[in-house]
């Protein structure tokens, strides 16, 4: 049987699937139709599928795109980083890793096996994700590995220009499987241009984080950031106790994490932090209280939050203590049970991204070892009767049950001087979170874009199962159906009633063009419009 022969009984039995049926019947009834003595892979029979519906069935792992955008993660080569070592790190270049990373981690092998090349772990990583059935129109990307911010200006504009120029070119390439399709074209190579084509590529970067050090965030960093397409900054805080960084040899204060979170704030950026329980000088009561204070002070209050228990990993100075008995870690239900405390008291405007390292557990000494530690904690906080607000917890897609009465929310507070609306739609009876937007009235922005008559969009965010962009809605997706626009222009009017005359949006460079349907214009490195 010939190639077209074989598409075309596959497409024909795949157009009288409806996506109820039992689909392994129909992957034996393919392969008989075929002459096949092997059952076709999900991923091989996505390519004869149009219907939405039918791919939700196919699709694997449908929670990589069920918070609304793509995410690909890439690393930068191993580099020490600029302060020197931390006790806990278990990477750096001596273990051709980047640093803080133990290699092991699925981010880190993907770099290795691309060899750092920024270009193929983008295109690799796509190819990987479109074959399993996930849209890739959206992408958020994450720049992983050291202090970003502590490299060089020109490698960071080189890294970027080219994760930009993998996303720009993917369609161009992707049926070609020789080295060539990781050749690059001279337009990746330009960073203005690769840039001004993403706005409107197939594959759009509609967001971009980086991770570095709180004391490498000072103005002339965020600037770099936001040059880059940065929209949001994940800074390594760990603790907010200066004793603590004094024994981890971290090289910053609590004070460089209260700047950092200010002016990346007044800068528009999204902010993140990775806080690490369990560090030596510290037991389970300060830690609760730590959180506590993350969450109330309000020097911190971050947007999101990563929370990774300390582990002992071989290698590191941390694994030295352990072993003289100067060191005991978190057994796996203290952690569990300090995680469900904490749980309990986050505020609904921040998101839990992560908890625990992505690293296997034959490769940490002493620790928690069980990956699932979030879900323990759930079932904690189920048992006591208690439930966890955080965004991840309340979002559709990942919530359960659907959304009934959906109402506008507002919630103010104040944070490093200036304040935050958190603004969204939501099911209120059932704890089920649609959409919203983050605005700022900032305190003490540095940039020329933003005056005293400026307010700042952080973050528009809409959950459900990720579309393309230009896709109508259907299934299980909630984007594309105006919530987006409801968010905008409720911001819009709660600026201009407390005398605000100009919006500026920090805005993903492939979003730009949404922004542009309501007006904004490219003001700097910011989406803005007149009030």
């Amino acid at each position: 049987m010939d190639g077209e022969e074989r598409e075309r009984k596959i497409s024909k039995i795949v157009e009288t699937f409806r996506g109820e049926e039992d689909i392994d019947r129909y992957k034996k009834k393919i392969a008989e139709e075929i002459g096949s003595n092997k059952i076709l892979k999900n991923s091989e029979i996505l390519k004869y599928v149009k219907e939405e519906k039918i791919r939700e069935v196919l699709r694997k792992k449908p929670s990589r795109t069920m918070s609304g955008v793509t995410v690909v993660a890439v690393m930068t080569s191993p580099v020490e980083c600029p302060h020197g070592r931390c006790v806990m790190c278990p990477g750096g270049p001596t273990n051709n890793s980047p640093q803080s990373y133990t290699g092991f981690e699925p981010a880190a092998m993907r770099g290795a096996q691309c060899e750092y090349d920024p270009y193929r772990q983008v295109k690799q990583r796509l190819e990987q994700l479109s074959s399993i059935g996930h849209p890739i129109g959206k992408v958020e990307l994450i720049v992983m590995g050291g202090t970003f911010t502590a490299r060089p200006f020109s490698y960071q504009r080189s890294f970027v220009s080219e994760c930009l120029g993998a996303m720009n070119e993917f369609y161009d390439c992707e049926h070609s499987n020789s080295n060539d399709s990781y050749s690059k074209s001279k337009k990746s190579k330009i960073f203005e241009d690769a840039k001004r084509i993403n706005e409107t590529a197939k594959v759009r970067n509609i967001g971009t984080t980086f991770e570095t050090r709180p004391d490498y965030c000072k103005r002339d960093d965020i600037d770099d950031i936001l040059y880059l397409g940065g929209t949001k900054v994940e800074i390594g805080v760990q603790s907010i106790y200066n004793e603590v960084l004094e024994k981890i040899r971290r090289g910053h204060t609590v004070e460089d994490s209260i700047e950092a979170n200010r002016a990346l704030r007044d800068s528009g950026l999204k902010v993140g932090f990775h806080v690490m329980p369990g560090l030596p000088s510290s037991d389970l009561d300060s830690d609760l209280c730590m959180f506590k204070e993350i969450f109330e002070d309000e020097n911190f209050k971050p947007d999101h939050l990563k929370i990774y228990p300390t582990l002992v990993a071989e290698g590191t100075e941390l694994y030295e203590w352990w072993k003289a008995g100067r060191y005991e870690p978190y057994r796996t239900e203290e952690a569990a049970e300090l995680i469900a405390d904490i749980k309990k008291i986050v505020p609904p405007w921040v998101r839990i991204q992560r908890i625990q390292r992505d690293i296997p557990s034959n490769h940490i000494i002493d620790g928690v070892k069980k990956s699932n530690i979030r879900q323990i904690a759930q079932d904690i906080l189920r048992k006591r009767g208690e439930r966890c607000r955080c965004i991840r917890c309340r979002e559709v897609g990942h919530a359960r049950g659907e959304p009934e009465d959906i109402d506008l929310s507002v919630r103010k507070y104040c944070c490093c001087g200036g304040e935050e609306f958190f603004i969204s739609y939501e099911d209120t009876k059932n704890d089920i979170l649609i959409g919203f937007i983050r605005m700022r009235f900032p305190f003490k922005p540095h940039r020329k874009e933003i005056d005293e008559d400026t307010a700042l969009i952080r973050e528009l965010h809409v959950y459900g199962q990720m579309l393309d962009v230009g896709k109508k809605p259907e299934g299980i997706s909630w984007q594309h159906r105006n919530y987006g626009r409801s968010l905008l222009r409720e911001a819009e009017d709660i600026a201009i009633e407390n005398g605000f005359k100009k919006m500026a949006v920090c805005s993903g460079i492939g979003a730009r063009e949404y922004y542009r349907k309501f007006d904004y214009e490219l003001d700097g490195v910011y989406m803005s419009k007149k009030l």
